[in-house]
């Protein structure tokens, strides 16, 4: 297996991944490389209920919201993840098609971090 550090086009976030990861992530969003919060991000804005569009567009519009921020990828993440909480938390965010209806608790996982490398 191949591991390449690969860099967001969003944040500037750096990941070290495997080729096969790279090419899928790239597939979804039209050959772009985005980190997982990043992802999730474009992910939200396309499912979202008030204004729909298409990935590439939510993709442009999360590298403009990235591009406003002028510090650390490490702070950018924090705060990236911040307001999706708290878009979480008001109901703005409509529920993801996987989720079933008679659940009313959302379980959610991850699998690896690769923010260690900033300390």
């Amino acid at each position: 297996m191949d591991i390449e550090l690969v860099k967001c086009v969003c944040c500037g976030l750096k990941e070290d991944c495997t080729q096969d990861y790279i090419s899928e992530v790239k597939a979804k969003f039209d050959g772009k490389w985005l980190c997982g919060l990043c992802s999730e991000a474009v992910r939200d804005e396309v499912n979202r209920g008030k204004k729909q569009c298409g990935t590439d567009e939510a993709v442009k519009a999360h590298m403009s919201f990235c591009r406003k921020y002028k510090s650390n990828p490490a702070v950018r993440v924090a705060d990236g993840m911040r307001q999706m909480l708290i878009r979480r938390r008001s109901g703005d965010m409509a529920p993801s098609p996987s989720s079933s209806s008679s659940s009313s608790s959302k379980k959610y996982s991850r699998s690896s971090s690769s923010i260690s490398s900033y300390y």
